[in-house]
């Protein structure tokens, strides 16, 4: 998997400018619990990050509903 997503980290750094952070964690999902926690843990980034003001507002949000 470190393969994986690192050469998927490096395709997109390339074409599309992206800066990532170093490393990952992966995280197995055993229950739908565990997986909207997951969720909503990576919607809150943007805003961790200063870049808006609540998770609705950034462009590239999701629903559960969309991942089911």
């Amino acid at each position: 998997m470190k393969k994986v997503i690192t050469d998927w980290k490096r395709f997109h750094t390339r074409h599309s400018n992206i800066e990532w952070q170093e490393n990952f964690f992966d995280h197995r999902i055993r229950t739908d619990e565990s997986l909207d926690e997951k969720m909503e843990y990576i919607r809150h980034n943007p805003v961790r990050q200063g870049l808006v003001a609540k998770p609705e507002d950034w462009q590239y949000v999701w629903t559960n509903s969309d991942l089911r």
